[in-house]
C-alpha cells in the first residue's frame, strides 16, 4: 500500500514536565537530520509527530526511524477527511492491503478532536461494521486481533493505521549533554556509546593509536565503528590520539605489572583534557566489573583518581553474552571482531596487577613527565568527522 503519512509516538518525553518542549524540539531536529535527503515534511500536534511522506516510500523512512532515540513507536498511516464515509472507506482500504488477509481485527479510535460528532466508541462500531459488511471471512476479536485498525481523529483530518512498529525508545540524542567516549576497537566500548545515546547523551569518540605497534587497519576499524554508531548518533566526531610515545615511556620506566594501570590513568588524563577542550561534561567507557584485570573495583578506584569528571560505565553490571547480544543487534559486532589489535591488547602484560594501589601508582608516575606527555598527546590529536553516508577523512581541528 502507498501510505502517505507516518504517525510518530513518544513515551518517556511525556513525563518531562516543564522540559517537555525542549525534548520534543530535539526529537524533531534529530528526525529532520536523519531524513534530510528525503522529500518529507514533519509537523507536530498535541503530543504526536506526523511525517508527510510526499511520495517517499514508507520502507525507506522506516529504515531511518527505527534507529532514532526518543521514538516509542510509529505507524504508517493513510490521511483522509473528517467525513464518516471517507474514514470508513480508508479503513477498508487499509485492512484489504494486508497479505495474507487477516482472519480477525478490531477498531481502536482516539478522538483528539472533541468537536467531531461521533464518540470513540461509536466510531469503533461504525468503522468495524463497514469493514465487516464489505469483506468475507473476517471476524472481530477485541482481545487478540491479528490486525488492529487504529483511527485517530485530529483537528484537520483523520489518520488510519493498521501497523505499529516499536521505536528505539530512550531519550532524544542531545537532551542530556555530551561525554567523551573512550572508543577502542573491541566489542564493549561501541555498545557503551550506544547506551549513552539511548539516554540522550551525545558523545565524541577518543581512540588511542600506537603506530607502528598498531596498524592503520586498526585505526580504520575504529572509524568504521564510529560510522556504524552514527546511524544512531548522527555525525560522530572522532579524536585519534597518538599514544606511541607514552606507551614507550611506560614500558621503559614502569614495572610490567603496573603498566596497564598507568596506561589507563594516562588515557583518562588525556580524555579529560579533550573533554575540557571540547566542552564535554563526562567520560564514558566500556568497562564491566571483573571482565579483565584492569576492570576490578580496585583498578577502577585507582584509575579514577586522576580525573574529577564523572566516569560513566553503562556496561558495569553486564556479562559478555549480554554485551555481545547488543553489539550484534546494533551492527558493531562484526567490525569489532576483526583481527586488528588496539594499543591495550598489544601492550597487555602477562601478569597485570588486579588490585593496584593508588599511592604506588602515583609514585611510579613520578618517573614520567606526565604533564608534558599529556600536553603533547592532546596537541597532536587528529580529529575526524564520521557520518553513516560517508566519512570525511580530512582533519577538522580548525572547527573547534
Amino acid at each position: 500500500m502507498n501510505y502517505d503519512h507516518v504517525l510518530i509516538r513518544y513515551g518517556e518525553l511525556a513525563l518531562k514536565g516543564k522540559n517537555r518542549k525542549l525534548f520534543e524540539n530535539q526529537l524533531q531536529e534529530n528526525i529532520r537530520s536523519q531524513l534530510k535527503d528525503l522529500n518529507v515534511k514533519l509537523k507536530k500536534t498535541h503530543g504526536r509527530l506526523y511525517l508527510d511522506l510526499q511520495g517517499e516510500s514508507f520502507e525507506t523512512v522506516h529504515e531511518r526511524l527505527k534507529h532514532i532515540f526518543g521514538i516509542s513507536s510509529y505507524s504508517p498511516a493513510l490521511k483522509t477527511s473528517l467525513e464518516l464515509k471517507a474514514i470508513q472507506e480508508t479503513a477498508l482500504k487499509a485492512i484489504r492491503s494486508h497479505s495474507p488477509f487477516p482472519k480477525t481485527f478490531k477498531v481502536s479510535t482516539k478522538r483528539a478532536n472533541k468537536h467531531f460528532p461521533h464518540t470513540s466508541q461509536e466510531m469503533n462500531h461504525k468503522v468495524g461494521a463497514h469493514v465487516l459488511i464489505h469483506t468475507d471471512n473476517l471476524k472481530v476479536d477485541v482481545h487478540k486481533p491479528e490486525v488492529e485498525l487504529m483511527v485517530e481523529i485530529r483537528e484537520d483530518a483523520a489518520y488510519i493505521m493498521s501497523q505499529k512498529f516499536k521505536g528505539a525508545g530512550g531519550l532524544p540524542v542531545g537532551t542530556s549533554g555530551k561525554v567523551m567516549l573512550m572508543l577502542s576497537g573491541g566489542i564493549d566500548s561501541p555498545v557503551a556509546g550506544y547506551l549513552c545515546l539511548k539516554r540522550g547523551l551525545r558523545f565524541e569518540g577518543v581512540h588511542f593509536h600506537s603506530f607502528p605497534f598498531t596498524s592503520e587497519r586498526a585505526k580504520q576499524k575504529v572509524i568504521d565503528l564510529s560510522k556504524q554508531l552514527s546511524r544512531y548518533a548522527g555525525p560522530v566526531t572522532l579524536h585519534i590520539v597518538p599514544f606511541t610515545e607514552i606507551q614507550t615511556e611506560i614500558k621503559k620506566h614502569v614495572p610490567d605489572e603496573y603498566s596497564i594501570t598507568i596506561m589507563r590513568r594516562m588515557m583518562m588524563r588525556i580524555t579529560e583534557a579533550l573533554a575540557k577542550k571540547h566542552k564535554a561534561l563526562g567520560i564514558a567507557t566500556g568497562e564491566s566489573v571483573g571482565q579483565v584485570a584492569s576492570q576490578t573495583l580496585e583498578s577502577m578506584h585507582t584509575i579514577n583518581e586522576v580525573t574529577n569528571y564523572p566516569v560513566l560505565r553503562p556496561l558495569v553490571t553486564m556479562d559478555k553474552v549480554e554485551i555481545i547480544d547488543i553489539a550484534q543487534r546494533i551492527g558493531t559486532y562484526d567490525i569489532s571482531i576483526l583481527p586488528y589489535e588496539d594499543c591495550c591488547t598489544v601492550f597487555q602484560p602477562k601478569n597485570p596487577k588486579t588490585k593496584p594501589d593508588r599511592l604506588a601508582a602515583s609514585r611510579l608516575e613520578e618517573r614520567l613527565d606526565v604533564e608534558e606527555l599529556v600536553k603533547q598527546a592532546v596537541e597532536n590529536t587528529e580529529t575526524l568527522r564520521v557520518t553513516y553516508e560517508e566519512q570525511e577523512k580530512e582533519t577538522i581541528d580548525h572547527l573547534f
